[in-house]
């Protein structure tokens, strides 16, 4: 499936590769590089709509089990503060999302917004660890049965657009889509700090299926 936000850039992304291509086959009188570009331009329309996926996921775990928001690379596991809504001491976990892992992201837990803000910014790489407060970012909370789970969607260098469906009020359930990331980006959780933690730095997970900790 692909992502309900990204029809209109996809169909933007192929008018303008079916024009180029168009305009090639016209103007370039060597036809094996014509083909060859018209072949290069149709693999990147390609991409670009295989990046905009959503798959079709089942979260894993019960309830008090806080699932992976995104696919990606664990980069950071450590004892931080937040101090935009927490205001304490919490377990964080990142992780970084490269051009090639699923940008959609998915709700880690059941239960109820209670905080959402957005936050424009910088594009520095988000491996870094100054993206998680200079680059542009929407923050969430959700607070379950057992406890708060607040995560930070943030952008990267080539990142430029975040979407978020979090409304105050509403409640969500696990495993269904909370929004996506487009082109590069980072995902920064934050738990109670006496969860059980599940991973570590340098683990590959997925969203909704991996186990990020237990409440």
């Amino acid at each position: 499936m692909i992502d309900q936000d990204s029809y209109k850039l996809i169909t933007m992304v192929w008018i303008v590769l079916c024009l180029l291509g168009y305009i090639v086959l016209k103007t370039v009188n060597l036809r094996p590089l014509a083909w060859a570009v018209v072949v290069c331009l149709a693999v990147f329309g390609f991409f670009v709509t295989w990046f905009h996926r959503v798959p079709d996921r089942v979260a894993a775990g019960n309830g008090n089990e806080v699932t992976s928001v995104a696919d990606g690379k664990v980069v950071i596991v450590q004892k931080a503060y937040e101090g935009e809504h927490l205001m304490r001491d919490c377990i964080q976990v990142s992780v970084y999302m490269d051009f090639f892992d699923v940008h959609a992201n998915f709700w880690p837990i059941t239960g109820e917004i209670t905080y959402y803000k957005y936050h424009p910014g910088h594009y520095f790489l988000a491996f870094q660890p100054k993206a998680s407060e200079k680059n542009e970012h929407s923050s969430t909370c959700i607070s379950s049965e057992y406890g708060d789970v607040f995560f930070k969607q943030i952008a990267g260098t080539f990142a430029r657009r975040i979407i978020c469906y979090s409304t105050v009020g509403e409640t969500e359930t696990k495993g269904e889509q909370c929004g996506i990331i487009k082109f590069g980006s980072r995902i920064d959780m934050f738990l109670p700090l006496d969860c059980e933690v599940k991973v570590k730095v340098g683990d590959k997970v997925r969203a909704c299926e991996s186990v990020i900790a237990v409440l």
